[in-house]
């Protein structure tokens, strides 16, 4: 890695991890609030209903990633006419796209709520509400996406630092509202997370307009600009599809099946891990640019080594939040909520693992998306992703356990990881999954049973209390360092640790 490059992701990851702790000291108090509140019926029941929209957001989420894409690697290129006519093409593909979640919510949408869902009959008005505040305020975040894409590519993650911590003091606001305010609870949480929403994409369309040259809008209608976008999401577009299969589909299931109480352990779930993931992974989004950027420039070797190292530390950061959670996953989830839905604390337990599984993939996925060739990846991977619904749909048929589909999820994304590996080979002759890949998961594996295994025979000793947390926090700590130097990191960046300590300390004498 370049010393401008390095110093360049120190800073963005920095930003971004400001960000994150403002953000997740608010949320976790906001979530429990918001759950006392609403109660855990109707806590449940904005969970799966806003579900209903995020089931067609895949179409969202597949431009969005061809946006990022694009945006960066002309930035790369440092062709600012084609970065113009690139910005505003996604624009106006994004515009299509949320005129296309509009259509799908307010007819499927819609059916599916009458329907289908398990929702208690003194709910079902605030439900209603729910769905189409939900709608308004997915198609400004879908409009939103080439905006936040923008700044992605230009590695100003300081400007996400600031609106985000912004928008989670407004989500703080949202909550004193809800707790003073006499109108129906579900329906005024709807409305204010709406309102926040809107408010949030008008600071960042401001930022962008002010700053970024290309974010001024000019209608631009060229097929050979909009023809690889338009390939390169459509077969980004069943992965995408997929992913929403394992998440809104499997709730939607466990709603079939269990209840809207199941469905709020689920979302309490996925409110942690959500949570942990974006602390983890704030290195890979700071490294993905550089990444695209180096492809575009055929700069292979430096990005291969932002890849390696990309994913050896994030999977680091992710354990070091992940193990105690892991192991202390009862006493955390009573000390933050006090009333805790029952079942939470299991697929808490799964949904961390998924993202140790995931996180080792992050970067692998990176080097996809900059070479643009996603059509064999999208497929195998979508269709291995695809396959938990009907596979959790029959499991719940002949009686399966709740966590069923999330011991699927874990499955699936390890044959994953051979797929993109697959794609990289063909467009990067010097990458080896032998050389490259197998040791660094190998490594990555064994520190994660030595820490869980370690830090769990350490909290036998000890009664459930804050203390036997602390501690087993601090012990699970020193062990990823330790053993992440030690097994995980490779020598050059080990020695530039050494380094960096020992300047530290000669500075200080």
């Amino acid at each position: 890695m370049t010393g401008s490059s390095n110093k360049t992701i120190a800073k963005n990851t920095i930003m971004l991890y400001l960000r994150m702790m403002v953000n997740m000291a608010i949320s976790l108090y906001t979530s429990r609030v918001v759950l006392q509140t609403l109660g855990i019926v109707d806590f449940g029941v904005y969970g799966v209903v806003g579900g209903v929209v995020s089931m067609f957001m895949f179409f969202n989420n597949s431009m969005a990633g061809a946006t990022s894409r694009f945006l960066t690697y002309e930035l790369g290129r440092g062709d600012l006419n084609k970065l113009k006519e690139t910005f505003s093409s996604a624009l106006i593909l994004h515009i299509g796209i949320a005129l296309l979640i509009f259509l799908l919510s307010e007819t499927i949408g819609v059916w599916f709520l009458e329907n289908k869902l398990v929702i208690p009959v003194g709910s079902l008005d605030a439900a209603r509400w729910v769905l189409q505040f939900s709608i308004l305020a997915m198609m400004i975040n879908v409009m939103q996406v080439p905006f936040n894409a923008s700044i992605i590519s230009h590695e100003r993650m300081d400007y996400f630092a600031y609106v985000e911590i912004l928008n989670s003091v407004l989500r703080l606001l949202i909550v004193y509202l809800l707790v003073i305010g006499d109108f129906d609870k579900l329906k005024l949480y709807a409305i204010l997370t709406c309102a926040v929403s809107t408010v949030i994409a008008i600071i960042y369309r401001f930022i962008c307009v002010r700053n970024f040259e290309e974010c001024h809008f000019k209608f631009v209608w060229k097929p050979q600009l909009l023809k690889p976008m338009l390939f390169f999401s459509g077969w980004n577009f069943y992965g995408e599809m997929s992913l929403i299969a394992i998440t809104q589909g499997v709730n939607m299931l466990l709603n079939m099946w269990f209840g809207p109480v199941m469905n709020a352990a689920s979302d309490i779930a996925a409110r942690v891990q959500g949570i942990v993931m974006n602390l983890s992974t704030n290195v890979s989004t700071a490294v993905r640019p550089q990444v695209v950027k180096c492809y575009s420039q055929q700069e292979f070797p430096h990005m291969l080594s932002l890849m390696r190292n990309g994913a050896r530390i994030t999977f680091l950061l992710m354990l070091l939040f992940t193990a105690p959670l892991m192991i202390e996953a009862h006493y955390i989830l009573n000390l933050w909520l006090g009333v805790v839905p029952e079942h939470t604390e299991t697929l808490l337990q799964f949904s961390l693992m998924w993202n140790l599984t995931v996180v080792m993939s992050v970067t692998l996925n990176f080097v996809v998306q900059a070479s643009g060739d996603v059509k064999f990846q999208s497929l195998l991977s979508g269709s291995l992703y695809l396959s938990v619904l009907p596979l959790t749909y029959i499991a719940f048929k002949m009686d399966a356990p709740y966590w069923m589909p999330y011991l699927l999820k874990v499955l699936t994304v390890f044959t994953a990881v051979f797929v993109s590996c697959h794609t990289i080979k063909k467009h990067v002759p010097d990458f080896s999954f032998v050389k490259m890949v197998m040791p660094d998961l190998v490594r990555a594996y064994i520190v994660l049973i030595i820490i869980l295994s370690l830090t769990y025979i350490l909290t036998l000793l000890m009664e459930e209390s804050f203390a036997r947390l602390v501690v087993s926090t601090l012990f699970s700590a020193t062990l990823i360092c330790v053993c992440g130097y030690y097994i995980i990191l490779p020598k050059n960046i080990r020695d530039k640790v050494l380094m960096v300590a020992k300047n530290k300390i000669l500075n200080r004498d």
